[in-house]
């Protein structure tokens, strides 16, 4: 047993651990991993596409996903204003993703016909209340998170869910050298200082992380 006075890493350990639900976000060769995951399952594929959509998406939450119509594609982006903000906020801000090859091939896998006024994704139909559009999308994200924390067990990376696509999608272009101006731009934050400290806790999170790792003697 190490004295604390001298080895205090198992804070900064217990504190990892507790931070690892909503905060961690996956480097660039973890997410290939799970790209590349398959269990010869279609639920596995499919989940694992949707995840990666969120990803690719510019880290889109599921509640804006799962409304996602194909009126959304402009000359080859979607365009959308984060239900989050979009009634908290004097000036409508729209993001707009272009649609990479991997996404049009989750699309093509799994979207509904390409027609004017079909949602891209088969999650919700049209005609629902909000409460029940409410219930479909907790439902949904719920369902892709299990599938999702049975991949990241069996490839070993961690706690991965709905969350870690926004999170990974963000640091994956800190870490690249994108400038926050265009990372808070593509999050539909509204302003700099929201990004700086949304990027703030997973640099602390890497530093927790590193120190950790000095002590495994």
């Amino acid at each position: 047993m190490f004295i604390v006075a001298l080895y205090p890493f198992w804070i900064l350990k217990n504190e990892i651990q507790e931070g690892e639900g909503r905060k961690l976000a996956l480097t660039l060769e973890q997410i290939g991993q799970i790209a590349r995951y398959e269990d010869g399952t279609d639920t596995t594929t499919k989940y694992r596409d949707y995840w990666l959509f969120l990803y690719f998406c510019n880290g889109i939450n599921v509640a804006d996903f799962v409304k996602l119509k194909y009126d959304n594609i402009v000359n080859g982006e979607i365009y959308f204003v984060r239900q989050k903000t979009e009634h908290r906020t004097r000036t409508r801000k729209e993001i707009c993703v272009p649609i990479s090859s991997p996404m049009r091939e989750i699309i093509d896998r799994w979207g509904n016909p390409p027609e004017k006024g079909n949602y891209i994704f088969p999650i919700l139909r049209g005609h629902e209340t909000e409460l029940e559009r409410n219930k479909k999308t907790k439902y949904f994200t719920r369902s892709i998170n299990r599938r999702m924390q049975s991949i990241s067990d069996a490839l070993g990376i961690g706690p991965v869910s709905t969350y870690t696509a926004r999170h990974s999608f963000a640091t994956v272009l800190k870490r690249s050298g994108t400038s926050i101006a265009y990372i808070s731009e593509s999050l539909g934050h509204q302003n700099l200082k929201t990004t700086e400290n949304y990027l703030a806790s997973f640099e602390r999170e890497e530093r927790a992380k590193n120190a950790e790792l000095l002590t495994r003697f």
